[in-house]
């Protein structure tokens, strides 16, 4: 991922904050040279120095194949992005999008079934137990749990390479960044009222 200077994130603790908030991320290897990709729920899991992306994936999706054949498999997250208007600076510019995004690059392999059931359990943890009625792994039927571990298999990524940007108009002068920010918010989709909400913490944060 090209990320200029300005833009670039190199804080580890940082970087899996932003990767656990935004954990539904995008798989991509190759097959025969040709790019595959899916979407899934991903979690990331320490062990020792080690950093490990976690996830499973559907028996009948053939992407799950080309995990010992990949040389590198390439995991991205992203949180949220908008549309940035050149008329809401001070000077005359271009207009410009901002992101924030991390690439994770690494060797993928199976997990055996015990792996797999400790990381769904993880998993369940994860989302469900904050709610009234909590779907967690010994709530659910030995029955319904040996039929859905058929139809799925686990997979772990060691993580070998990490690549992050935050484009937040960090490039802008105060006055810029902070009209930016009000524009944001006036506008009407989802996506640009988060970036106007994670633009005013870092400039909180860093000031």
């Amino acid at each position: 991922m090209y990320i200029p200077r300005y833009f670039k994130v190199t804080n580890v603790d940082e970087i899996w904050e932003f990767v656990q908030e935004n954990a539904f991320g995008t798989i991509v290897t190759t097959n025969q040279g040709k790019p595959i990709a899916t979407h899934l729920p991903l979690q990331l899991i320490r062990e020792g120095d080690t950093y490990y992306i976690t996830g499973h994936i559907a028996y009948g999706n053939p992407q799950w194949r080309t995990f010992e054949t990949c040389e590198n498999v390439l995991v991205m997250f992203q949180g949220p992005h908008a549309y940035i208007s050149s008329s809401w600076y001070k000077q005359e510019n271009v207009p410009t999008w901002n992101y924030q995004a991390v690439h994770v690059y690494g060797t993928a392999s199976t997990l055996n079934e015990e792996e797999l059931k400790q990381d769904l359990a993880m998993l369940l943890q994860k989302y469900e137990k904050h709610r009234e009625n909590p779907v967690l792994w010994d709530t659910l039927s030995p029955q319904l749990l040996e039929k859905e571990l058929k139809g799925i298999v686990g997979f772990k990524i060691k993580v070998q390479e990490v690549q992050a940007a935050n484009k937040l108009s960090q490039n802008r002068k105060d006055e810029d960044y902070q009209n930016i920010v009000s524009k944001l918010y006036e506008q009407k989709d989802m996506n640009s009222q988060q970036m106007a909400q994670v633009m005013e913490r870092k400039f909180q944060k860093d000031r």
